[in-house]
């Protein structure tokens, strides 16, 4: 093989361990906390906005299971201890979700006012409670709670096992984050389009009048929706957290790539939230990767460039997401896949 094909595929292993996992173990990531903004939205009839910080208390609780748990020395060689408590920690943000349901969303529910604007409201406040729990539990200092085997594969065993100069490392968190949204999204899904309750649901968010008029308890309706807004809430928050560390002020920054990524693809459209997921999260990492090692392997040696090559800081990632949501809601505000334009009843 020449030189020139084996640089051409170097250039591509440092892309891929780069750009490419990252940003789709990142997309993976916004793509279950926007499903759960989609959700609240489709159906409860607002937008979420202590949807980061509520990421941040499911994480806070299966943070607080697994130093626990690794006390206790109960804990499954080369499995992550984040990942047995997940379930557990589910049920604690769904009784948490619930019981804020019911100290403040039923009212408006009831008294049947503007759902979008007052629940943007209401739920603004419930952001500042849940960001001051988990502030209060955990301090604001950042953590670290992963265990067991960081890598699938190394960038050493990489390079041992193909002789390229540029290694491609899978980090297990990594793996966990894509292969679990892979799952979740296509149980989502089924039960969504299969089930009588997901049925249910989407006559519920279609025309409210109608499904009660069919019979469907809303009560229910409701309740279902938060236990699925609750797993994936706590989810993304965990694995998110397993993949770059826990930190409360980085989990509240969330919600602006989250909301980036619903209105991208159309908010209350689940395909779109998902679409537009990795569309923020690959914009995000392209922008602000440094090209100059990637353009040395393709580029001769009278090119080769002498500055980083970096489109955007680092420290302007969030930025980015700002520019995408604010240029699709002035040229296309019903998203890429024509969802319901937000500023709506």
């Amino acid at each position: 093989m020449s030189s020139d094909s084996i640089d051409i595929i170097n250039a591509f292993a440092l892309m891929t361990n780069f750009v490419i996992l990252p940003a789709l173990s990142y997309g993976s990531q916004l793509a279950l906390g926007a499903l759960a903004v989609t959700l609240v939205y489709s159906i409860l009839r607002f937008s979420n906005f202590a949807q980061g910080d509520s990421m941040a208390f499911g994480t806070m609780i299966v943070i607080l299971l697994t130093g626990f748990m690794i006390g206790k020395g109960w804990t499954i060689t080369g499995i992550p201890t984040a990942l047995l408590v997940i379930p557990i920690a589910v049920i604690g943000t769904s009784i948490y979700m619930l019981t804020m349901d019911r100290l403040v969303y039923r009212h408006y529910r009831r008294i049947k006012v503007k759902q979008n604007i007052v629940g943007i409201t209401a739920s603004i406040g419930v952001m500042f409670i849940t960001g001051g729990i988990v502030r209060f539990i955990l301090g604001a200092s950042p953590q670290r709670f992963e265990d067991g085997e960081r890598f699938i594969f190394s960038v050493r065993e990489f390079k041992a096992f193909t002789g390229l100069e540029q290694g491609i490392a899978l980090k297990t968190s990594q793996f966990l984050t894509i292969t679990i949204a892979i799952l979740l999204v296509a149980f989502l899904f089924y039960f969504l389009q299969k089930t009588k309750t997901g049925k249910a649901m989407r006559a519920y968010s279609d025309n409210t009048e109608l499904a009660l008029l069919s019979g469907i308890d809303p009560d229910k309706v409701v309740q279902i929706t938060w236990l699925l807004v609750a797993a994936l809430t706590t989810i993304a928050g965990a694995l998110y957290g397993l993949d770059k560390g826990f930190a409360p002020q980085q989990y509240h920054l969330l919600l602006l790539p989250i909301f980036a990524s619903v209105i991208v693809g159309g908010i209350g459209s689940p395909l779109g939230a998902i679409a537009g997921a990795f569309l923020v999260s690959f914009s995000e990492v392209l922008l602000t990767y440094a090209y100059k090692k990637f353009l040395i392997y393709l580029l001769p040696l009278s090119m080769h460039p002498n500055s980083l090559v970096q489109l955007i800081g680092t420290e302007y990632k969030y930025a980015i997401s700002f520019v995408i949501l604010v240029t699709v809601l002035l040229i296309r505000p019903t998203g890429l896949l024509k969802g319901k334009v937000i500023v709506g009843d």
